[in-house]
């Protein structure tokens, strides 16, 4: 029996993640800074920890209380809307502390285990929004780019050891909360001389019928960290794989 460690299991994609997981027999480590049990299944393959991407103690506490894992999951991330010009810079650090070097330090810490058992997976989870670049988005794009970039080069350095890295791109999706969640980096985020610019992307939004759902993910999520033969990057969702297509 498998177990998978997944990072921001308190709602949207690693809720449903784990959900999907577990539902298959797999052992589920969920992490989230804030646990709570009544968000999930009571099970016997369930551990819920807590877990802050962005403090290394927290980090080292809960790889210790993990145990060993077959598969981690970067999933927890916080998100930023608006123009650059009214982004403050506290804003763009945080985003990168969570999104970036928050993946980089989870998959640091489980990195000695995988490569003396030569197995493990590491699957990062990022956004179609680096396929095609949206307006208002510009910090969120760059840290996840920043993942691509650092997961492709990371799979190279560690294929001599059997461990594999996988990226799970998904679309925009309504379910999630995303918008709740950067809201509090959103004050002034929109100056008056992007209004317009904001009011057409708003516009463009809710026009489209093409959606990311957590279960996409959950599916992409699964075959990244069981099928040895899935392409590095897995694209989530109807938008997400319709923008792939056309790369």
């Amino acid at each position: 029996m498998k177990t998978i460690l997944i990072t921001g299991c308190s709602s949207g994609f690693g809720l449903e993640t784990a959900r999907y997981f577990l539902e298959r027999d797999w052992n589920v480590v969920a992490t989230m800074r804030t646990p709570r049990a009544d968000v999930l299944p009571h099970s016997s393959r369930l551990r819920i920890l807590a877990l802050d991407v962005v403090d290394a103690h927290s980090i080292a506490q809960a790889i210790d209380a993990a145990g060993p894992i077959d598969v981690l999951v970067n999933n927890a991330g916080i998100g930023v809307l608006g123009a650059l010009e009214g982004t403050t810079m506290a804003s763009a650090r945080e985003v990168f502390d969570t999104n970036t070097l928050g993946t980089i330090a989870m998959t640091q810490a489980v990195l000695p285990q995988f490569r003396q058992r030569k197995a493990g997976v590491i699957v990062n989870v990022t956004s179609s929004v680096t396929y095609e670049p949206l307006p208002l988005l510009s910090v969120y794009t760059a840290s996840k780019a920043a993942v691509n970039a650092f997961t492709e080069s990371l799979a190279l350095e560690l294929a001599p050891f059997n461990v594999r890295a996988r990226l799970v791109l998904p679309g925009r999706a309504p379910e999630t909360r995303f918008g709740e969640n950067a809201r509090p980096r959103m004050e002034g985020a929109i100056p008056e001389a992007y209004a317009e610019l904001a009011q057409r992307v708003f516009a463009g939004w809710s026009e489209s019928s093409a959606v990311t759902l957590a279960q996409d993910v959950a599916e992409a999520v699964w075959r990244a960290a069981t099928a040895p033969s899935s392409p590095m990057r897995i694209a989530a969702g109807a938008d997400a794989v319709a923008l792939a297509g056309s790369r």
